[in-house]
């Protein structure tokens, strides 16, 4: 949002999160997980690549986000790490 002729216009706005709730929810079947869990996931997922985190560049930048996604579930969820 902050790129392109108008990304001057509100420089605090990071961007658009869309999360199709459709395949959240055939995901979270398939994986045979709580609904909530993947949605939970995926507003965190991208969230941080509106941060500017990226796990496509590297493999050390996937491993940093992976880490950084799963502390941030478990902490929302108040799921405990095994």
């Amino acid at each position: 949002m902050s790129e392109g002729e108008f990304g001057d216009v509100n420089p605090s706005l990071l961007g658009d999160i869309i999360i199709s709730t459709e395949t959240a929810k055939r995901d979270a079947e398939t994986q045979g997980i709580p609904f909530e869990d993947e949605i939970d996931f995926l507003l965190i997922h991208g969230t941080l690549h509106l941060l500017g985190y990226d796990h496509e560049t590297t493999v050390s930048d996937a491993k940093i986000m992976k880490a950084k996604e799963r502390e941030l579930f478990f902490s929302l969820n108040n799921y405990t790490i095994e």
